[in-house]
């Protein structure tokens, strides 16, 4: 039987999948194959590489005590010493949780202090250093403490390479939590299935989110840091106590993260810093370099920004409704964007269509379509049977109720974003409705036969929300 090390040297370097299925085949732990991995790549014992893990932390660690002292930071002021001045719990009555925040925190000062050694980047650097802190005045072990900092660059290495342009998502956020999840699990003793299970939970919300932006606005970084910490400590405190079937495997989940990235830098950030950059922290002796006219430029860019936030915000004000009457109604399925707002468009076709129902047409955009496992039921029971979004007994027979019913179904993957057109042939005549998706269970009626007046009378009567 092949040995650890011996896979190792074939397949080494490891991806994050590949660490955990090695560690699963050799019933040992992730760290054990993490540091496995490190004798080869180094040539170095176990307690070689774990003094050089430690000493890679040494700066970051004295960025936190500069923190927690009489650090300052352009950003974020004196936020740590704060907090360490308060007797007692900080933020949580966890004691390991709120340590954690308040060291992280104080690495983040320490950074505009003194700068961090960057992993992925600066910002994940600091839950990194918060957590290793936490452990050391916890009373882990020497070795303890540095096989979970082991871990960290680790995965924290991995996350580096995959970034190439700005966004939180790879770097404080993203690789954060992933690696607060796996540390957390090791920790606790988990199994390495529910590491993996655990990182893939916390990276899921950090998907896209890009930086606050490119560390400029004042305070903003701090829930995106600290929220590393906390998604992750629970990611991995979940699946230590529940069974929940998380069937994405790491490095799927981690490469898709990497690819929506490269899309966020091009397409996110610009609009954020737009609409961030009045809030931009600047310094007097710079801005005395820049001549006038640009400044001027600037400040002309920044008055119609903010006028342009106060009528996106005026508009959605206008549509909204008293507070008495704004949830609508249940929508069964788990999304009321992609169960709610389809079967409510089905529900208006029904409502236009007379005599006995032969087929049923289902045009959704790509994402939709990806996801008629959950929205098809809803469709199917709105335009067969006029069921409403919270009919849950409809929605768990109407695809078998269509089959006995002899009712033909196609379903057909749009190509336009947003687009779910739902037409219904009865041996009388044919109907369509021609909406685009929006949360919340509304539709966008842009078009309806027999006439886009009688569907939008028919959703009114139904008391569906058009957007």
């Amino acid at each position: 039987m092949p040995t650890l090390k011996k896979r190792l040297e074939v397949l080494q370097p490891v991806t994050m999948g590949q660490m955990i299925g090695l560690a699963k085949e050799f019933a040992v732990s992730v760290v054990d194959v993490v540091l496995a991995e490190a004798e080869l790549q180094t040539g170095k014992s176990q307690e070689e590489i774990l003094a050089d893990v430690m000493e890679q932390y040494r700066h970051n660690l004295q960025a936190i005590e500069i923190g927690l002292k009489d650090g300052e930071s352009i950003l974020l002021g004196t936020v740590a010493s704060q907090l360490g001045k308060i007797e007692g719990p900080k933020c949580f009555d966890d004691k390991f949780l709120d340590d954690v925040l308040l060291y992280t925190q104080a690495a983040q000062v320490g950074n505009h202090c003194i700068g961090l050694r960057p992993c992925a980047g600066t910002g994940d650097s600091c839950p990194y250093t918060g957590y290793i802190m936490a452990m050391m005045r916890a009373g882990y072990s020497e070795r303890e403490v540095a096989e979970i900092a082991a871990l960290f660059l680790k995965i924290g290495g991995l996350f580096r390479a995959g970034k190439v342009t700005t966004g939180c998502n790879m770097e404080g956020f993203g690789a954060g939590a992933a690696c607060i999840a796996a540390g957390t699990a090791a920790l606790m003793k988990g199994t390495p299935e529910q590491m993996e299970k655990a990182m893939v939970l916390a990276l899921s919300p950090t998907i896209g989110v890009p930086c606050t932006p490119r560390v400029l606005v004042p305070a903003l970084c701090t829930t995106h840091i600290a929220g590393a910490v906390m998604i992750g400590m629970y990611s991995a405190k979940l699946l230590l106590r529940v069974d929940i079937d998380v069937n994405v495997p790491i490095d799927v989940m981690f490469a898709m993260a990497s690819q929506v990235h490269v899309q966020s830098g091009k397409h996110l950030v610009p609009t954020v810093v737009d609409f961030m950059e009045p809030f931009f922290k600047r310094k007097p002796q710079v801005e005395d370099l820049v001549e006038q006219h640009v400044k001027d430029a600037e400040q002309a860019k920044i008055e119609q920004t903010l006028k342009n936030a106060d009528a996106i915000s005026q508009n959605f004000a206008k549509q909204t409704l008293p507070i008495t009457n704004t949830l609508g109604e249940a929508v069964v399925g788990g999304s009321s964007q992609a169960v709610g707002s389809p079967t409510n468009a089905a529900r208006i076709a029904h409502e236009l269509a007379r005599g006995t129902i032969r087929k049923i047409t289902v045009e959704l955009y790509p994402e939709l379509f990806a996801r008629r496992a959950i929205n098809i039921p809803g469709v199917l029971m709105g335009a067969a049977f006029g069921s409403s979004t919270a009919d849950y007994d409809m929605y768990n027979a109407a695809v078998q109720k269509v089959r006995e019913a002899g009712i033909e179904v196609n379903i057909v993957e749009g190509t336009e974003a947003y687009i779910q057109k739902i037409t219904i042939e009865t041996d009388q005549m044919t109907c369509w409705v021609d909406t685009l998706n929006r949360g919340g269970g509304r539709v966008h009626l842009r078009d309806a036969s027999p006439s886009l007046e009688q569907a939008a009378a028919a959703a009114k009567r139904l008391g569906i929300v058009l957007a």
